[in-house]
C-alpha cells in the first residue's frame, strides 16, 4: 500500500499475478475436491484456502482473490463452462437481443460467495499483507463474450467494435457498471485494493484503445471512488506500449502493470514519474529458471528501483513452473 502510494520503498513490494494456481501441490488438491473451475470459485472456505495458500508458502506481500474474470458475464447471465484443457466456453453473444438478455440487478447477489471468500482472507491474512481484489476490464470481457471462447486476435470482438459501435458500446456500458459495483462490494469486503486487467488491450488500434480501454476503465474507477473515495487501483493494459502514458493520465489508475514487452527505460522515464509502476518478468523466464531469473531480476530492479515499484510478472505465472524457481526470484528481488 505504500507503493501503491507513491513511495519509494529499499526492497519493493512482491506479488505474481495468478499466485494462486496449477503450479502449487496444495492448490491442485484443493481443486480436485471440485467438479469444475467456477465451482471452486463460488466456494468461500475453499477460494480463501487457494488465495492464502501462496502467501503461507512464499510470504508474499500482496495475496490477490482467487476467482476470475468471467465470474461477471456469468452473473450478468451468460451461459460460462470451463471444459478441462480447452479453456473458457461461453454462449457467445452476437446481436442486440443476446444484449437484451444480460441482467444486471442480480450480479452482486450472484457474486455474494466471492465477497464472502474476501471476507475470509482478510480475516486469516496477515494485518501487514495487502488484499486485492480484482475484475476484468470491459474490452477484455467483451472479447471472451463475444467470442465464446479464447482467439489468438479477438477477431470476433473487433469486428463487432468497427461494424456496429454503438451495439458494441452497449455491452461495454452493461460491463462497467457491474464490474464497478463488483470492484465497490469487494472493498467494502474487505480488499484494500483493486486490479483492473485488460489482457487484450494490446491488440486495439489507437481510437480503439482510447474508447475501449481507456473510458471505461476511467468510469469504473470513478464510480468505485464516488462509492469509496481514495480507492487504489492497478491497471494492467497488457500491450499498451508507448499508450501507457496515455492510460495513466486518462483513467486515474494509481498504478500500472506492465508486460515484458515494455522497455525498462521507457518504464523508468515516462511512467514512474506518474504512477507506480508494476512487472515485469517474462513468466517463460521463471519458468526457465537459473540465470533467466538471476538476469531478468537484476536488469528491472536495475532500471525501477529508484522510483514506486512493485516487482511482479509480466503476465499470470505459468503453471509448469517448480517452485523452487518462484523462490530463487523471490530471494533475489528481496536480497535475501
Amino acid at each position: 500500500m505504500r507503493a501503491l502510494s507513491g513511495e519509494t520503498l529499499p526492497v519493493p513490494p512482491v506479488w505474481m499475478m495468478r499466485q494462486a494456481g496449477r503450479y502449487l501441490a496444495e492448490y491442485r488438491e484443493v481443486r480436485s475436491r471440485y467438479p469444475s473451475f467456477l465451482d471452486l470459485c463460488y466456494a468461500p472456505e475453499a477460494a480463501a484456502e487457494v488465495t492464502l495458500q501462496p502467501i503461507r508458502r512464499f510470504g508474499f506481500d500482496a495475496a490477490i482473490l482467487f476467482s476470475d474474470i468471467l465470474v461477471i458475464p456469468d452473473a450478468l447471465g451468460q451461459h460460462v463452462a470451463f471444459e478441462k484443457g480447452e479453456g473458457p466456453r461461453l454462449d457467445p453473444v452476437t446481436g442486440a437481443s443476446d444484449i437484451a438478455a444480460l441482467k444486471l440487478d442480480g450480479v452482486c447477489n450472484h457474486l455474494e460467495p466471492v465477497f464472502e471468500t474476501v471476507e475470509r482472507v482478510r480475516t486469516g491474512l496477515p494485518a501487514e499483507v495487502t488484499l486485492l481484489g480484482f475484475c476484468g476490464a470491459p474490452w477484455t470481457v467483451a472479447t471472451y463474450m463475444i467470442a465464446g471462447q479464447t482467439t489468438s486476435d479477438q477477431r470476433p470482438a473487433r469486428l463487432m467494435a468497427y461494424s456496429d459501435p454503438e451495439l458494441f458500446q452497449k455491452l461495454i456500458d452493461i460491463l462497467v457498471e457491474a464490474s464497478a459495483a463488483y470492484l465497490i462490494r469487494q472493498v467494502k469486503a474487505g480488499a484494500d485494493a483493486v486490479q483492473i486487467f485488460d489482457t487484450w488491450a494490446g491488440v486495439l488500434d489507437d481510437a480503439g484503445f482510447e474508447r475501449w480501454c481507456i473510458e471505461p476503465t476511467r468510469r469504473i474507477i470513478e464510480t468505485v471512488r464516488a462509492a469509496v473515495p481514495a480507492t487504489r487501483v492497478i491497471g494492467f493494459p497488457r500491450g499498451a506500449g508507448t499508450r501507457a502514458p496515455a492510460y495513466v493520465e486518462n483513467t486515474g489508475v494509481d498504478a500500472i502493470g506492465i508486460d515484458w514487452s515494455m522497455p525498462l527505460a521507457f518504464a523508468r522515464d515516462e511512467l514512474q514519474s506518474r504512477a507506480t509502476v508494476q512487472g515485469n518478468l517474462d513468466p517463460f523466464a521463471l519458468l526457465a529458471g537459473g540465470r533467466a531469473i538471476d538476469e531478468g531480476v537484476e536488469r528491472i530492479a536495475g532500471a525501477l528501483t529508484g522510483g514506486p515499484f512493485i516487482f511482479n510478472l509480466g503476465h499470470g505465472i505459468v503453471p509448469e513452473t517448480p517452485v523452487a524457481h518462484v523462490e530463487q526470484m523471490l530471494k533475489r528481488v528481496r536480497g535475501s
